[in-house]
């Protein structure tokens, strides 16, 4: 059996390979059970979530994900998100891998956010604004890149020095990387801007919102919260990963859809339908907007090629 540390994962899931893989697995697709989702109290502190999320393909591999959600986690200086994905094979059940949680969650999301953005935002966007500060802020600036050409960076966070960190680790890695200091001017001039934050209140607001923009909200992933305002969603062209999951728990689309601002028709489209050819951005002023809440395939599909690349790498050195 093959365990992947933190590292490990990250240097199984190269971006290309990465983002071809979600490609092709969204394009074949999988056997996906609706994801367990459930509410942990923590004394005194937010409440934590316990995900479980199967998928498999039969005769092929079979997987399971359990993620814990800790939102105070950074009162103690801990990443709020954990947890371990377990290969098995789909033909007899036998476990082949343990992989970090934490670090396939991150790069596949961002992988996927890269996926929808190479069909949705304008072919020539040039800069991102990377909204929240956490371990998908750095990933998201280099999923981004790989699909468009992404020259100047911005990155916002509530706390100014986690913002500082996430410049200095992007800056590292040879990106030109700056603080944004008032999120609205900084969304105002972005051409694509990524939200991947726990917030359960409207950070980005449609008014803000420049024709031609590619809004991308990745973090919140429940009912209750949301990442953008009403007048967003009802601009925008609107994407999602999957239909059953953003209908069943993005807030950023459930709750206008509560106020009667959109229906259920305002949803263009699907990714694995964007990935089998349905039209995505129409032209250079279309405002687009791709709403994910995490799809267990994409684990599945980022995990498969993690334990793949693993083993190879192990067989030919």
């Amino acid at each position: 059996m093959l365990i992947l540390d933190q590292n490990q994962t990250r240097q199984a899931l190269p971006w290309d390979a990465l983002i071809a893989a979600l490609a092709a697995m969204f394009k074949t697709g999988c056997v996906m059970p609706v994801r367990h989702h459930h509410s942990v109290a923590v004394p005194r502190e937010a409440d934590a979530t316990l995900l479980l999320m199967p998928a498999w393909q039969p005769g092929a591999y079979m997987g399971v994900k359990l993620v814990s959600v800790f939102p105070d986690n950074h009162l103690r200086s801990l990443p709020a998100i954990h947890g371990s994905y377990l290969l098995s094979s789909g033909r007899t059940g036998e476990l082949l891998a343990v992989i970090d949680g934490g670090e396939l969650t991150a790069r596949r999301t961002a992988a996927a956010s890269a996926l929808a953005a190479s069909h949705l935002a304008w072919k020539d966007a040039s800069s991102l604004l990377v909204v929240g500060t956490g371990r998908l802020s750095v990933n998201l600036i280099e999923a981004h890149s790989r699909v468009r050409p992404i020259t100047e960076v911005m990155i916002w966070g509530r706390d100014r020095a986690k913002a500082e960190q996430a410049v200095s680790e992007a800056r590292a890695l040879g990106y030109a990387a700056d603080v944004a200091e008032d999120l609205e001017a900084a969304a105002r001039q972005a051409d694509i801007i990524s939200c991947a934050t726990l917030s359960r209140a409207p950070l980005i607001r449609g008014a803000w919102l420049k024709p031609g923009s590619h809004l991308d909200l990745i973090g919140a992933f429940n009912k209750d919260m949301r990442e953008s305002d009403d007048e967003a969603v009802r601009r925008a062209r609107v994407f999602v990963d999957t239909r059953a999951g953003a209908f069943a728990e993005a807030g950023d689309l459930l709750q206008p859809m509560a106020a009667g601002v959109i229906d259920a028709d305002h949803v263009v489209a699907e990714l694995s339908e964007l990935v089998d050819g349905t039209e995505g951005r129409r032209s250079a002023e279309d405002i687009t907007l791709f709403k994910s809440v995490g799809a267990a395939l994409e684990d599945l599909a980022g995990a498969i090629l993690a334990y793949e690349t693993a083993t190879q790498n192990k067989v030919s050195a």
